[in-house]
């Protein structure tokens, strides 16, 4: 799964929280979230911003990104768990400062399971 491809099925599958998400969706999702990140964040101090902002601070078009993609990388997290035969219940765990992070993160670089699991069959990604 190539990066629009894998940026174009999120989209499309937004409230989508079923079924398995590979590595590639779920990792060039997320570049692709921090890419759009940047440049919105470069736009929102050039236009937006005042010069004396706060470290940290989000501008109109930084708020309209983080709600427009929350529910896809929701989506694309609780599939990416699936993926590992793992609920999706467990993105809660970020709650929990620092360890929920990295645990989430050794678990979003693991391997698929091989073949079907409760989930549903191994995406192919050819």
């Amino acid at each position: 799964m190539g990066f629009v491809e894998a940026v174009k099925h999120c989209l499309r599958n937004y409230v989508n929280f079923s079924g398995r998400a590979p590595r590639a969706e779920y990792w060039y999702f997320f570049l692709f979230n921090f890419i759009l990140a940047m440049i919105v964040n470069v736009l929102d101090h050039l236009f937006f911003m005042p010069s004396n902002a706060e470290p940290g601070q989000y501008g109109p078009l930084g708020a309209i990104l983080m709600l427009g993609l929350l529910l896809p990388g929701l989506a694309v997290s609780a599939r990416r768990l699936h993926d590992i035969d793992k609920s999706g219940w467990w993105i809660l765990i970020a709650f929990i400062p620092l360890i929920g992070a990295i645990i989430l993160i050794i678990w979003y670089c693991k391997r698929a399971t091989a073949g079907a699991n409760r989930f549903g069959e191994a995406v192919v990604t050819a």
